[in-house]
């Protein structure tokens, strides 16, 4: 598996992600992403629509499902908050650690203790810590403990009165953990030019109650019959306490967000539907399935929304940072009724459905809920396609799809003068009303080889004497290098048939 640190050498190279705020030495847990990374994350999000919005899946009932999009405000009326539970619930039990200030989640905390030996120190270190760097920290401490012989339990199973046995993530000496206490995640603002505390309000952590306050609005002014699905795309905040693993835990993410309304009775055949649909949908994306795994959530470790429900499977992705285990890329729930039971009664409207063909049957309708985070999405196909090779000068290159690569193909005179450049230049300007393609003049042609080897172009199309001669161009595949030639007026359909497959 490759290293973490290698993929984000990368993105900061090629211009995939920076830092936010660089020149001023970077703000914690926010990211910017750079021309590349936003290609990226454009044809992701661009590809969840299409699969989502413009062209939804066949369903169970044999019918091509109903769903339309929706673009909710980042903010909304702060009782939405109150309603769906994120005001008093939305917490996490945190502890600083009083040598480095620094401060922690309880639930991302692993203690390493050697057999119950309470004469030994304890070690706490991030859940997601490898290996090798436990390693790492245990020799620094100076501990010989073998690693393997340790026991690993979540520092919030552990009884606060225990705490001074351990030694915090970074600490050199124990016992610096303050008791755990709760905070609230979501990010607070004030509205209006001479706002007041009386006019707090939150930024949304999370896309889907704009979808629920809309719910009366889309139903009154759309033809949507049940079953249906409202898809939503866009920026959620939480004031994580400890973002870290580059950018698949930050302060501001995107999310891609589907509400799926049915009728409760076939709650169950429709959650099992979208499981399978989201699934196959990651591996439509080139992610090979062994990268991918389906977690079945403990019915007591579901959020409360989905308690009463079929529950939470998520489906995750072997990150560098969690293998060889799995981290979360995105979540199927079965949200019951909750929350458009919570805005009925916070609200005062009814939001029940009514059945245009018989008006006596009314109900509150369940929901199943695939959520996905975008910009983690963005690091899994980076992940996945970051492939090692040294046999080609660039020592590496991105295995990206073809259609979600940032650039379909690249264009390479191989003089920078004479008739090369304004072929080339002919053939860039016609493909580019249809795709995003490179136009790289300068350099020797290996050095341009390298770098789009290195930005994952899944084609290059090299014009020479040859193509002066009798109008054909070579064709470089970017994964198995190898070369062949058609004609200048075949590119497009070339290109269409490999970004379409």
């Amino acid at each position: 598996m490759v290293d973490l640190k290698d993929i984000m050498a990368l993105c900061k190279r090629r211009g995939f992600v920076f830092q936010a705020s660089e020149i001023y030495g970077g703000i914690s847990g926010f990211w910017d992403y750079g021309p590349l990374g936003v290609e990226l994350k454009n044809n992701l999000r661009d590809a969840w629509w299409r699969s989502m919005v413009i062209a939804p899946p066949i369903g169970p009932d044999g019918q091509p499902g109903q769903i339309v999009g929706l673009d909710s405000a980042i903010l909304q009326h702060p009782r939405t908050w109150l309603a769906s539970g994120h005001a008093e619930g939305f917490s996490d039990p945190m502890v600083d650690c009083r040598e480095t200030k620094l401060r922690y989640r309880l639930d991302h905390l692993v203690v390493l203790y050697a057999n119950e030996n309470q004469n030994e120190p304890w070690i706490a270190v991030h859940q997601e810590l490898e290996d090798k760097d436990i390693e790492k920290r245990l020799k620094k401490l100076g501990l010989k403990f073998n690693l393997s012989e340790l026991k690993r339990n979540g520092l919030e199973k552990i009884d606060p009165k225990l705490f001074d046995k351990i030694i915090a993530p970074d600490a050199t000496k124990a016992g610096t953990f303050t008791e755990p206490k709760q905070f609230n995640l979501m990010m607070e603002t004030k509205v209006g030019a001479t706002a007041s505390d009386d006019d707090k309000a939150y930024f949304r952590p999370e896309t889907a109650q704009g979808i629920f306050l809309n719910f009366k609005n889309v139903v009154d002014s759309s033809r949507v019959r049940m079953p249906f699905g409202i898809a939503q795309i866009g920026k959620s905040f939480r004031n994580e306490v400890t973002p870290r693993n580059f950018i698949f835990r930050s302060r501001e993410f995107e999310q891609m967000e589907l509400e799926w309304f049915c009728h409760p009775d076939e709650a169950k055949i429709w959650f099992d539907f979208w499981v399978q649909q989201r699934h196959q949908w990651w591996k439509s994306l080139g992610i090979p399935d062994d990268l991918l795994y389906m977690h079945t959530i403990a019915i007591e470790d579901v959020a409360h929304y989905a308690k009463a429900g079929h529950g939470n499977i998520d489906i995750e992705f072997k990150y560098p940072f969690t293998d060889p285990n799995y981290g979360e890329l995105e979540g199927i729930a079965h949200r019951c009724d909750f929350d458009l039971n919570q805005h009925q009664t916070f609200s005062g409207v009814k939001l029940e459905y009514m059945d245009p063909e018989d008006p006596t049957k009314r109900y509150i309708p369940h929901v199943i809920e695939p959520a996905a985070g975008l910009t983690r999405g963005v690091l899994a196909l980076l992940c996945a396609a970051y492939t090692v090779d040294e046999n080609r000068p660039s020592g590496m290159y991105l295995n990206f799809h073809p259609s979600i690569a940032p650039k379909k193909a690249a264009i390479l005179p191989l003089m920078a003068k004479g008739e090369h450049p304004e072929i080339a230049t002919k053939l860039y300007l016609e493909l580019r009303k249809e795709y995003n393609v490179d136009l790289d003049i300068k350099q020797n042609i290996g050095k341009r080889y390298a770098r789009q080897d290195e930005i994952g172009t899944p084609y290059c199309f090299t014009i020479d004497d040859q193509t002066v001669a009798d109008g054909t161009v070579t064709v470089r595949d970017r994964n198995t290098m190898q070369q062949t030639r058609i004609a200048l007026t075949e590119v497009k359909s070339f290109l269409d048939h490999k970004i379409k497959e």
